[in-house]
């Protein structure tokens, strides 16, 4: 089990490796797992490379990001450009239902909202929208509602982890009540963690992943 001054040093280290991060202006400090994350990065997009580089260190078990997005003067633009560039981008996305996401600005942060079927499409909403210039922070309040009603989920849910190279399935439990899903049991990293989920979200008529998998020591 790694000590904390370990982890904060791996994490550090990783910062450093991930080519799309400036490193040079993140603080990093650790505690039983917990990592936070702070000082200033240029761009939304930076900050949210490092928190998912963080995520990939063995040991994470969640991140606190504290980080501030702190705009260079020729990145800064105002909300009306950032608004159209966002409704073009989600436009150009074929993974965005046409029509279905609205958009709000307010100081370079974007709020997202609409309703869609798959939490794929309201991934794709928010990373069609995070790598665009001025943007400081992105609220993604779109919902999943789809009206297909759920037909052997569990069943669904749990070949899927069994397929899934990565996962070890027999160490998930499943749960379904309505249109919610509980993952439980144990997985080896953070990104075992994230795939387990996003195969309990690929069962259409999902709406909502309580994941409770905890990051073996």
């Amino acid at each position: 089990m790694k000590t904390d001054t370990q982890l904060q040093r791996d994490v550090m280290d990783e910062l450093e490796f991930e080519p799309s991060v400036d490193a040079s202006n993140i603080g990093v400090s650790a505690k039983a797992g917990i990592v936070t994350l702070t000082g200033k990065v240029s761009n939304y997009a930076e900050k949210y490379a490092a928190s998912e580089a963080t995520e990939r260190v063995i040991g994470v078990k969640a991140v606190t990001d504290e980080l501030k997005v702190d705009l260079p003067s020729f990145h800064k633009r105002d909300d009306q450009d950032i608004a159209q560039a966002a409704l073009n981008a989600l436009e150009w996305d074929v993974s965005v239902p046409k029509d279905a996401i609205k958009v709000k600005v307010d100081q370079g942060w974007i709020t997202l909202e609409g309703k869609v079927d798959y939490k794929f499409q309201q991934t794709a909403a928010e990373d069609a929208v995070q790598n665009l210039t001025g943007v400081t922070g992105v609220s993604n309040l779109i919902s999943i509602k789809s009206a297909t009603a759920l037909s052997d989920v569990k069943l669904k849910i749990e070949n899927a982890l069994k397929r899934a190279a990565e996962l070890d399935g027999e160490d998930i439990n499943v749960e379904v009540d309505g249109h919610k899903v509980t993952l439980k049991g144990n997985v080896n990293s953070w990104a075992e963690r994230d795939e387990a989920e996003r195969a309990a979200w690929s069962a259409l008529g999902v709406w909502d992943v309580d994941n409770q998998l905890e990051i073996a020591a």
